[in-house]
């Protein structure tokens, strides 16, 4: 056991070593004993654990989880962002998973609770975090050192996935190959780059088809930044069919938690009626909408003839936008500080469907209706109600989901309310603005 003595110098290196190159630090870290390593953690502030913790593999974090405490080692974890919590998490046996999510802050624990949880009959259900992963920088040696040490893994693994600095899956080595390397060499240039995994969203049954045609009996499992979170193997799988099977067949019998085709009548109620009712209330907001403009429209009767064209492609545009969302936040492959990233894109993708289907609409209706102007008033409405689609769409399911609310359940009715208002004044608007060439 050290003393106190010998212990001062090192915490103060290690912390400026870590602030100062995250990489290397993570690096050090993980060569660290358990207990030593949590010393460096728990002198860290927070902006350096949310620098190094990304850089740490979850194995190795989850080593020093079974080394230390949950309410020591929460707070670090809390600093990581959810990303990095999760992942930790995962790599925990079930019963000490759940020790660590009750010290976690309420917020933080029902992110946790939500990236944890996959869909029935996927393979993240099945998989398991009982493998060996590291870092493509060490050496055989290092590696062979790291493999012999006291840890979590319940079985001798059969290949040694690697990692980058970034935690994603690069390459995976057949433990005959490591064995058998020369102890100098970097994991890097031994590994086998083409690694065949799986989404954790992946139906069971395709899993097990990639794991019968490839030969395999295990195969990775990645998220959309393709970070490593587990394995599957084809025991699990089989045993994961047959669970699904059974059911299946439960599910014949009425078993379920939700609405069904002969639920009853009052349930049935309860379910749709609040949902109608809002649905009333925006249908109404955007009448009041074509209300304020009652007096051009009954001076320019051609006008309500294209306000459901109006409706009817920003309802469309909006709906492309939001299933592509809807999407992504179900599996999870759009990151909080991407989220700008993609409002823009869908923005920008608006914008251009705006300019292709105006400039259709205002040839049909000049064609149509004899008049040039008209045909600018609805393309131009086409610009701007389809650019608010494309935003409003990738916006709504994003912020319904930070507020808490389902997004499934709720963000059809918001974005119809929002493309209806947005279109209807803007076609309008304009049609007043050029009215005396209308008339």
């Amino acid at each position: 056991m050290t003393t106190t003595a010998s212990a001062s110098p090192f915490l103060p290196l290690a912390v400026r070593y870590c602030s100062r190159d995250p990489v290397g630090g993570a690096h050090a870290l993980e060569g660290l004993p358990e207990e030593r390593a949590m010393e460096v953690l728990e002198a860290l502030n927070g902006h350096q654990l949310e620098r190094l913790l990304p850089h740490l593999s979850p194995a190795f974090v989850s080593a020093v989880a079974t080394a230390v405490t949950p309410e020591r080692l929460a707070p670090v974890l809390g600093t990581g962002g959810p990303e990095v919590c999760a992942a930790v998490l995962l790599s925990l046996p079930a019963d000490r998973r759940q020790e660590f999510l009750e010290t976690l802050p309420e917020e933080l624990r029902e992110s946790m609770r939500e990236l944890l949880t996959f869909p029935e009959d996927s393979a993240g259900r099945v998989m398991k975090t009982d493998y060996s992963a590291f870092r493509d920088d060490l050496t055989v040696e290092e590696a062979v050192d790291r493999l012999r040490r006291p840890g979590p893994m319940r079985r001798t693994p059969s290949n040694v996935f690697v990692v980058n600095e970034r935690r994603q899956l690069v390459g995976v080595i057949p433990m005959r190959d490591l064995l058998l390397a020369d102890e100098d060499t970097l994991l890097r240039d031994i590994m086998t780059r083409d690694v065949i995994s799986v989404s954790p969203f992946d139906d069971a049954a395709t899993a097990l088809r990639t794991l019968s045609g490839r030969g395999f009996t295990s195969l990775p499992v990645v998220d959309a930044q393709n970070h490593l979170l587990g394995v599957v193997r084809a025991t699990q799988l089989l045993a994961g069919a047959q669970e699904t099977a059974t059911q299946n067949l439960q599910t014949l019998f009425g078993v379920g938690r939700d609405e069904r085709a002969f639920s009853p009548v009052g349930f049935c109620l309860r379910k749709r009626l609040p949902w109608l009712h809002i649905n009333l209330a925006t249908a109404f907001l955007a009448a009041s909408v074509v209300a304020v403009f009652e007096d051009v429209i009954a001076r320019i009767t051609v006008l309500a003839v294209y306000l459901p064209v109006v409706a009817g492609q920003g309802g469309n545009a909006g709906a492309q936008s939001l299933a592509v969302v809807m999407r992504g936040l179900v599996m999870r492959e759009i990151p909080h500080n991407q989220v700008r990233r993609l409002l823009v894109k869908e923005g920008v993708i608006g914008l251009v469907n705006g300019l292709v289907v105006g400039l259709v609409t205002a040839a049909i209706a000049w064609l149509w209706n004899g008049n040039p102007y008209l045909g600018v008033v609805i393309g131009l409405a086409m610009i701007v109600n389809l650019t608010a689609a494309g935003l409003s769409g990738a916006a709504i399911p994003v912020v319904m989901k930070r507020m808490g609310l389902d997004p499934a359940q709720s963000s059809s009715i918001v974005l119809t309310t929002v493309t209806d208002v947005i279109g209807f004044f803007a076609f309008l608007g304009f049609a007043v603005l050029l009215q005396d060439q209308l008339v």
